[in-house]
């Protein structure tokens, strides 16, 4: 199936929700919905559908100077200036080369558009709360708030992503700033 495209996703979902609660503390209704799965190295994620404006192929940013590791530079989107993230950096995941698969998807984080750098995209998912359950709770150095569940499907795991919740204020501050 290939996703990849340069116009609108058309996106006919459930609303998730813009909550940044924990994933425990979220009803199981909030954990249900269509997702787009994505790769990140060997780990497959989900995004809620709401969030994705549209899927393109990867094409290099415009670097800008002393920004985070994690923030590629910028492209330009129909006249818009679109500042474009690497999803792995920022959640820790090993570096990846730049692959044939590689795409941007281009989301709307809290009212913001942004291009997150992913390996490939996978699939729209359709998810019931039945499948999806919290993230487990770990030791404070492993930081899980931008995990809204993990879900098992087809004998594999899919880590749903808030991706609201993994830009912290001051970094949207920063993507404000320039852009």
């Amino acid at each position: 199936m290939n996703l990849v495209q340069d116009r609108p996703l058309a996106a006919s979902a459930l609303s998730a929700g813009a909550s940044s609660r924990a994933a425990a503390a979220r009803p199981a209704a909030v954990l249900a919905g269509e997702f787009l799965t994505f790769r990140l190295g060997q780990e497959e994620y989900g995004v809620d559908i709401l969030k994705v404006q549209e899927i393109r192929s990867y094409e290099a940013p415009t670097r800008i100077a002393n920004a985070p590791a994690f923030l590629k530079g910028v492209v330009n989107l129909r006249g818009v200036i679109v500042p474009i993230l690497d999803l792995r950096l920022k959640l820790g995941c090993e570096s990846a080369e730049i692959g044939a698969t590689t795409v941007v998807i281009v989301l709307n984080v809290r009212d913001r558009v942004v291009g997150a750098v992913v390996d490939s995209v996978s699939d729209v998912m359709q998810l019931d709360a039945a499948k999806v359950q919290p993230a487990p709770p770990m030791n404070a150095l492993v930081d899980t708030r931008y995990i809204r569940g993990i879900a098992n499907v087809a004998e594999r795991m899919l880590i749903l992503v808030d991706i609201e919740a993994v830009l912290t204020g001051e970094e949207l501050s920063l993507l404000d700033g320039g852009f």
